[in-house]
């Protein structure tokens, strides 16, 4: 085993910035404030020659001295957290530089609202980077749930990991430590309010511990309440306003929103254009307080913009929107050992979490677009003809059924339990063991409302008559009337007999979703023999995991193929499936040589994680890295790895899931024939026009797992590279200086083939996703896309590649205080996606210093993007600034943002940036600035109550987040997942220690 004098190691433990440590190692700000005794203490026991105890740093399973390591790891230390005002924990994790493209936190309406946080490293998305607790698994993925009193610190592995940790380990590993050992209590309560009086935040926790030989406990309980605010208390977002452009106009601003109001987007009939001269939208909008009975009086031209006529009739839905989503937490933990003999020791750790919260849209769209069929033979229907899918069109919004809302509740559990101890072999080298059993559960339960049952309102808007009695009755005539059936007036959403329908054929949904994961495993690792150099050291492993996933839908929020339910209105399909894996891994650590002129240390590491999935077979993942230090000072590090994701339980068995993409082209516009696959049901006559591209309007599409769409899933597979360089000069104590550059490229994604691609491939001859678009067949909208499948399977590259920075430097102590300061980058050099490599339909897109707008062709570059957009600037930095003089501390810390470009200059790194823009084009681009945040901290201790005090403010500069329009964003005309949408926000926090 390799020693190291303590002196050395509390060296290099103190480079570190305020509240972060550098990428290298786990060093921690924990005790921060008293380091320079600390230094001294342990100096002085380095006389007497006492070793460090090993440990295991994130990204191996070896047990070491040496803090600095072959693995670039950034730590969040305890200090860190404490001193944060962020509103969750995910927050605080997702500033950190690494940390890019989609991630969902509590900013996320649409494609939000349960609480969750993700954390998604590379720009590669949460499914591509690993979540664990104390080194092991962690089934929810979710931060938030996990208490902040019950965390020692955060490790963030930027390097692939699945020769030690398996699937999902690709971009790098989130692995959130938790405290043991702790002794005594403390209760701590926060609060926060944005600069406008919204958005209010409070907390409470509490904490016990007690240690003793025999072992130790801790427990505690927290809560958190964070209120929602609505885009219509932000400037930014209070208006859904577009930007679009085209060959025959002008790129220009306009007046956003939704053409489907509540006074309605009627087609003129064939044969009534003369009523309405000039009318060149073709579509026409109830006149207010009208009843809609009669074509020539009540009815206007449609407005798509205001003018002399009167203002725009297109619906402004972002009002009622939400920028930050309202949850409350709750939860409780346990965390014990027990020493059940000198050399074995049992521990407990039981976690559980409950979040209520929510999102909340404009009132539900209905129209035929959406399965709504109006029969000519309407008693309300005064236009005489049908109104139906690939008929004459019509939509309105249903205003009186209120805002779409999903109430979601879930409950988090997870478990970490066994026995562990150590015991030694020949040349006294020592051994550890662990047998360990892990459980995850999570359970979520969505209420919806606001969404009507499409088959009743069809019924209604059927076939009726005004009867004898002076009651309109369902059916075609006195001998033919449906009983059960009422009739409204479509036409009218106001009248309170369409109200009174409308709200009696729209109850609440319940949907229930759970899933399960259980890991048995069992863990060695230690010495071999020694080498001049050190021991050898072997860590071997075995584990058995099972996931399971269940859930129920509601009957009245099941998506199908006719239109019931679709466009995105949270509807879905039941979901039953599971598999179990099977893994071994084995790592070496080989030291070869110390010591040396130009040799001070040369390491080699070697491992390897065979997994056998009961879904897809078996494979094998590899590591190989290397640590050389010419001199003490200076560390050069490398590491080679295989890296891997196996398709979840979704991927493969989901069924049909509501999705509303746009696309930004048809092939088949101006089609003439030619048998073009994807042109099927297109007329030939050279006059066609795809109007969802033409009006930027969203598809009905069905999202699909790889069975329910017939493409075969395996896992996908790729590389990982870094090449680190890390500088700790001896001559200037407190400094160090690192730089790593990596790359990371995968084949055979697993990836959602959105529709844009789907169409793209099937014009191309890729024959089996033409079965997945389905056009109307006949009538006014012949040739348009009615619903289109998007199926999960492997398809696509992805090649990543940058360099991280760090530059940390902890001053000398003055007479006015002690100093520590730090930056910390990274540099994003190219992310490279090939959305179907080496087939027909095929695109390369460049997206490095881009915004990957809703709507682009392949969004499964970058799964997990809950708000439907992807950022990838090209820098990303945050620094600090830390004093510290007896019980007074402050602190400033800065988020650097680069700047961007939405769309672009080369048709061939085209990211369409404008819904009805041709992608062909040049020039159809936009620049953005770079961004810039600043938090400052403030912070006491007063000792003679054991009592701290800390207050700080969140975005000093009340800096607003960039305006990206409507048409590229799915929430607030921005990107949630990367800016702050609330603005300057106040916090404050006590926390009493007994």
């Amino acid at each position: 085993m390799r020693h190291m004098q303590l002196r050395q190691a509390i060296r290099r433990a103190l480079v570190v910035m305020p509240g972060y440590a550098r990428p290298f190692g786990v060093a921690s700000l924990a005790a921060a404030a008293g380091l320079g005794a600390m230094a001294t203490a342990h100096a002085q026991s380095a006389d007497d020659s006492q070793k460090l105890e090993t440990i295991t740093v994130t990204g191996s399973n070896i047990r070491r001295v040496d803090i600095e390591t072959s693995n670039p790891v950034v730590t969040i230390d305890r200090a860190a957290i404490e001193k944060t005002g962020k509103l969750t924990l995910g927050d605080l994790v997702q500033q950190l530089p690494a940390v890019t493209g989609p991630n969902t936190n509590p900013q996320v309406n649409n494609s939000g609202g349960t609480g969750f946080s993700s954390i998604g490293l590379r720009g590669l998305g949460s499914p591509r980077t690993l979540v664990l607790i104390n080194g092991h698994r962690y089934l929810s993925g979710d931060p938030n749930a996990i208490p902040a009193n019950m965390i020692e610190r955060i490790e963030v592995l930027t390097d692939g990991a699945s020769s030690v940790y398996g699937s999902d380990a690709i971009a790098g590993v989130v692995n959130f430590i938790l405290r043991s050992d702790y002794q005594g209590a403390e209760f701590s309560a926060d609060y926060g309010i944005s600069d406008r009086d919204d958005g209010a935040s409070k907390g409470y926790s509490f904490t016990f511990g007690q240690s003793s030989d025999k072992g130790s406990i801790m427990a505690g309980v927290n809560y958190k309440k964070i209120d929602g605010v609505l885009s219509g208390h932000r400037e930014f977002s209070k208006n859904a306003v577009s930007r679009l452009g085209s060959t025959s106009s002008p790129i220009g601003t306009f007046v956003g929103g939704s053409s489907s109001s509540p006074f309605g987007h009627v087609q003129i009939p064939a044969g009534m254009a003369d009523l309405f001269p000039g009318c060149s939208s073709g579509f026409l909008a109830r006149n207010p307080g009208a009843s809609g009975l009669n074509v020539a009086t009540d009815y206007h031209c449609y407005r798509n913009n205001a003018g002399p006529d009167g203002p725009s009739d297109k619906y402004n839905y972002a009002t009622v929107n939400l920028v930050m989503t309202p949850q409350e937490r709750s939860g409780l933990f346990l965390n014990g050992n027990y020493k059940l003999t000198d050399s074995i020791d049992a521990y407990l750790s039981v976690m559980h979490n409950k979040t209520s919260a929510s999102f909340q849209l404009a009132p539900a769209v209905y129209g035929t677009p959406y399965g709504t069929v109006i029969s000519a033979d309407s008693y309300y229907n005064p236009f005489g003809v049908d109104f139906a899918p690939g008929a004459n069109s019509f939509t309105a919004r249903l205003s009186s059924l209120g805002n779409r809302r999903a109430s979601n509740g879930t409950a988090n559990d997870q478990l970490s339990t066994g026995f562990k101890g150590s015991f030694s072999i020949w040349n006294d080298q020592q051994w550890n063991w662990e047998l360990g059993f892990d459980y995850g559960h999570v359970h979520l339960s969505t209420t919806t409302y606001g969404l009507p049952n499409m088959t009743v309102l069809n019924q209604a808007t059927g076939p009726s008559f005004l009867g004898d009695d002076g009651v309109v009755h369902c059916g075609t005539g006195p001998d033919d009337i449906i009983d059960g059936c009422t009739p409204f007036n479509p036409f009218n959403l106001d009248d309170p007999n369409s109200i009174a329908v409308l709200r009696a054929a729209a109850s609440p949904g319940v949907n229930n979703f759970m899933t399960k994961e259980t890991v048995k495993r069992l863990d060695l690792n230690g010495g071999l023999f020694d080498l001049p150099a050190g021991a050898m050291q072997l860590a071997v492993g075995y584990n058995y995991r099972t996931e399971y996933t269940h859930s129920n839908v509601d009957t009245g929020l099941i998506v199908d193929f006719n239109g019931n339910c679709t466009l995105g209105s949270q509807c879905g399909s039941a979901l039953q499936g599971g598999y179990n894996v099977k893994e071994a891994y084995a790592e070496l650590f080989v030291p070869i040589v110390k010591d040396l002129p130009f040799l001070h240390a040369l390491n080699l590491t070697v491992g390897d994680r065979w997994s056998k999935y009961s879904t897809f077979g078996s494979t094998n993942n590899t590591k190989i890295a290397l640590e050389y230090r010419p001199i003490e000072d200076l560390l050069l590090r490398g590491t080679m790895s295989k890296v891997f994701r196996a398709p979840t339980v979704a991927n493969i068995f989901g069924g049909a899931g509501s999705d509303a993409p746009k696309i930004s082209r048809d092939p088949c516009d101006g089609y003439t024939g030619g048998g073009n696959p994807a042109c099927v049901n297109v007329p030939t006559d050279g006059s066609f026009r795809n109007q969802n591209v033409a009006q930027a309007l969203q598809l009905n599409a069905i999202l699909s797992g790889a069975a329910y769409a017939g493409f075969p899933i395996g896992p996908e597979k790729g590389k990982s590279f870094d090449f680190g360089i890390v500088y700790d000069p001896h001559w200037l104590e407190g400094l160090s200086v690192s730089a790593d550059l990596w790359r990371l490229y995968l084949n055979d994604n697993i990836t959602t083939v959105r529709a844009q691609s789907v169409i793209d491939l099937c014009a191309a001859g890729q024959t089996a996703y033409c079965p997945l678009i389905r056009r109307y067949a006949s009538g006014p909208n012949q040739g348009q896309i009615q619903t289109l499948i998007e199926p999960t399977g492997n398809l696509g590259r992805v090649d990543v590649g940058g360099v991280d920075f760090a530059l940390n430097y902890r001053l000398p102590e003055f007479s006015f205080g002690r100093f520590n300061v730090g930056v910390n980058a990274t540099y994003l050099k190219n992310y490279d996606l090939q959305t179907a490599p080496g087939l027909e339909g095929g695109s390369t897109y460049h997206y490095a210093g881009h915004f990957m707008n809703y709507g682009s062709a392949q969004a499964g570059a970058c799964p997990g993007a809950g708000g439907g957009v992807c950022l990838f600037p090209r820098w990303r930095a945050q620094s600090s600034v830390g004093w510290q003089m007896g019980p007074f501390d402050a602190s400033w810390a800065m988020r650097y943002i680069h700047r961007f470009r939405m769309g672009s200059a080369s048709p061939s790194q085209d990211t369409h940036p404008y819904g009805t823009g041709n992608p062909s084009l040049d020039g159809l681009y936009t620049d953005y600035g770079s961004t810039v945040y600043h938090d400052i901290q403030f912070g006491y201790n007063l000792e003679s109550l054991n009592t701290r005090f800390d207050i700080g403010v969140n975005n000093v500069g009340d800096k607003q987040p960039p305006f990206l329009y409507a048409n590229n964003t799915l929430n607030a005309n921005t990107d949630p997942s990367d800016f702050d949408l609330l603005g300057r926000y106040y916090w404050g926090r006590i926390t009493v220690k007994f």
